[in-house]
This record gives structure tokens, sequence and C-alpha cells, in this order.
């Protein structure tokens, strides 16, 4: 898509999943192919980067919440993975991986800011989900301020 059309649709507030509307089946594929980028296999390293290594070829329908905590905490292959996190989020906002409650909410508030002024469609659904429930948040010692303070405009 050229860049004059994609900034009208940036100027009207439309998110472009370009990937995703050319691929209807997405969620069959590992990260390494819808990225198509593999990573050279790793043996040595910390449990964390020997679980993200396996994660990428994994088919996104077999994420587990904790799965996608893991590669959200990390930054990795946010365009895939924040889209399967809000459905969870919207589910059950507090959806809890392996560590506590309302652990991928965390991670998906502690996003670098920087993707969600370039994905503010995401950054309005997470908002929808979190309106209202600051206290609630606070209550589980999140910081939804860094979130916030870098609000796309919309």
């Amino acid at each position: 898509m050229n860049s004059k059309v994609k900034t009208v649709f940036e100027q009207q507030g439309i998110e472009l999943k370009l990937v995703m509307k050319l691929e209807n089946n997405w969620r069959n594929n590992t990260l390494e192919n819808l990225e198509k980028d593999k990573w050279p296999h790793n043996d040595f390293g910390s449990f964390l980067v020997r679980r993200t290594q396996e994660l990428r070829r994994i088919p996104l329908n077999e994420f587990t919440i904790e799965d996608l905590r893991i590669m959200i905490g990390q930054q990795f292959s946010l365009d895939y993975l924040m889209p399967l996190a809000i459905e969870v989020l919207t589910e059950d906002l507090w959806a809890e991986g392996d560590f506590f409650e309302g652990d991928l909410l965390k991670n998906v508030l502690d996003v670098n800011p920087e993707f969600w002024r370039n994905n503010k469609g995401h950054w309005q659904s997470i908002y929808n989900l979190i309106k209202g429930k600051q206290d609630e948040i606070k209550e589980l010692s999140f910081d939804a301020s860094k979130f916030l303070k870098h609000a796309p405009a919309l």
C-alpha cells in the first residue's frame, strides 16, 4: 500500500491490519511463518530466552495466557500478539498467566509507547477495557500511567 493511502487511513483513525487481512488463517501460523524470520536455535541462555524461541515455532492458536504474557513482556511480535491479548482481556481483564492475577494486563500496559502510537486502535481497545477500573488496577499495584500518558492522538 502506498504511503499516501496509508496516511489517509491513519488520519481517519482506521487501523491497518494488512497481514491479518491477507491471511484469514493467521492464527494457525507461527510467528516465524508470519514474520518470515527464523531465529537461530540457541541451547544456552536463560529459561526466558529458550521459551521465547520455542514460542516463535508454536501456532498462535495454541498460545496460552502465559505464552502471551511472556512474549508481550519481551515486546516481541506485538502486531500479532496484541489482538490475541485484547481478546483474552475482553473476556477477563484480570486473566493470569503463571505469576499473579492480571499479569497479562500488566505486561500489556507496560508495552513501549511507540507501539501504541503506531496502533491507535489497539490503544483504544485497551483504554476502553480499563477506563473506570483505575482503583482496581492500583489495588493490584499496576502502573497504568505510562500507558495513559502516551495516549496516541486519535
